[in-house]
């Protein structure tokens, strides 16, 4: 079974941390998203290395797979070479495909297994340990695990109680982005609740802007959005439930969250494109079409992590100024905190392949990325100032202050055969509800079946 002491959490502590990201967030008025004056003392020395001690692997040369692309890819392509120029090892970026776990089983088929492999998903950990893949995490990492983690933290990346995985990256998944301009030439406010999220949207859409883009191209942002008013208006425990599949996806919890969707969903002139629009657009134009176009954006509003701001950079938008943020509004009495992340987890144990683990585990290599921006670390001990600005910081802050008190992604709890997979699964269900939003029977009725189908082969 998977662990549930990172997942399980009450509605105060949830209120609680909902409560310090609308307070942090709130910041985004004054803030910058310039890299520089960053500086105090306290990145100097983990830049460089100074928190763990590698070994020196000269000769040796590693593989590591992850499905990042674009900027992301760039950005921990430099942790990578940090990495080699502490100890002398050659380290190969393998460009992988969703979902991971077909691409490492050819990969195993053939012969040439990736080292370390980065994955998103707790149920591809876990698939990965039953086919006898993954390797258990060595000394040296396991020590850097229990000092940079909470408990949670690693229980997650664990299976049957035994650490497999290092979770290097996470997200806040309880963001909505906006562009700023938009916003006040439609006189809007930032929502606090799901009713005000309507408001705003009816005064951006009366302005002459569309309000949404859906990155309905791509299944996994919808299963993000679905979470979000799942966990706030069915609550934690229902959550549990339906991520464990002791619910069934027909349960009328599944049935309202639907129904909510589709007060945004199902209006085609609030999403850019309209309903066909979204689901022919993929996510890093989702984000880079509402912070282009001046004063009329193809959009106004975008929904996702704080990863969003990776896409942001890639236009003019400045985060803070340009392009805003606030906290997914409350469906129900409490706000929606959902948590994402990617564990490195070892394929082909050798000392350089632990190292490199070690290093993952470690505050030094997370540091380096953290300063780049688009980047969240789980890592307690990665100094806050290493974020590039006020919003990430905060942001950073918030994942951490929450400690064990999280709600993981549920999508990437399940197999991945229903909650990872392109074109198949959850990932097709909602993307076919978006397509018919009125259609809420019908959607639920997929989503079960094909959750009875991949929860009944194990995960």
């Amino acid at each position: 079974m998977r662990s549930k002491s990172s997942t399980v959490r009450t509605h105060s502590t949830a209120t609680a941390l909902a409560a310090l990201l609308a307070g942090a967030l709130a910041l985004t008025a004054c803030s910058s998203g310039g890299n520089d004056k960053k500086g105090s003392g306290e990145k100097t020395g983990t830049a460089t290395g100074s928190t763990v001690t590698l070994p020196k692997l000269n000769g040796a040369n590693l593989e590591i797979a992850a499905v990042w692309t674009g900027q992301e890819q760039k950005n921990f392509k430099l942790v990578l070479a940090e990495f080699e120029k502490r100890t002398g090892a050659k380290v190969t970026f393998v460009p992988a495909q969703d979902p991971i776990i077909n691409f490492l089983g050819s990969k195993i088929a053939g012969g040439q297994p990736p080292d370390v492999a980065l994955l998103p998903q707790p149920g591809a950990i876990r698939q990965a340990v039953q086919k006898g893949w993954a390797e258990p995490l060595g000394a040296q990492a396991l020590r850097e695990l229990r000092k940079n983690y909470s408990q949670g933290w690693q229980d997650i990346g664990a299976v049957d109680g035994k650490p497999y995985g290092v979770y290097y990256k996470a997200a806040n998944k309880s963001l909505i982005w906006y562009n700023a301009t938009a916003f006040g030439n439609a006189g809007a406010k930032e929502p606090k609740t799901w009713q005000d999220l309507l408001t705003a949207s009816r005064a951006v859409y009366d302005s002459g802007v569309t309000p949404f883009s859906v990155a309905g191209a791509d299944g996994w942002p919808l299963t993000d959005w679905f979470e979000n008013v799942y966990l706030s208006q069915a609550g934690p425990e229902k959550y549990d439930q339906l991520a464990q599949h002791k619910i069934k996806w027909t349960d009328p919890s599944v049935k309202r969250a639907l129904t909510t969707l589709a007060q945004i969903w199902g209006k085609k002139d609030y999403l850019a494109g309209g309903r066909s629009g979204a689901l022919q657009t993929e996510f890093p134009q989702s984000v880079t079409q509402t912070f282009t176009g001046g004063d009329q954006p193809k959009s106004a509003m975008v929904y996702e992590g704080d990863f969003v701001q990776v896409n942001i950079g890639e236009t003019k938008a400045k985060v803070g100024t340009d392009a805003k943020v606030f906290p997914f509004p409350s469906v129900g009495s409490t706000a929606p905190v959902v948590s994402g992340g990617d564990a490195a987890v070892i394929l082909k144990d050798s000392k350089a392949a632990q190292a490199l683990a070690t290093f993952l585990a470690s505050p030094d290599a997370a540091t380096i990325q953290a300063k780049l921006g688009g980047y969240l670390s789980p890592n307690k001990n990665v100094p806050v100032s290493a974020y590039p600005n006020a919003v990430q910081q905060k942001i950073a802050k918030a994942l951490i202050a929450s400690g064990d008190d999280f709600r993981f992604d549920m999508s990437d709890q399940a197999p991945q055969a229903f909650g990872g997979t392109p074109g198949k699964g959850e990932w097709k269900d909602l993307q076919d509800f978006l397509k018919n939003p009125a259609d809420v029977a019908g959607a639920q009725a997929r989503l079960e079946k094909d959750a009875a189908a991949a929860y009944g082969s194990g995960s």
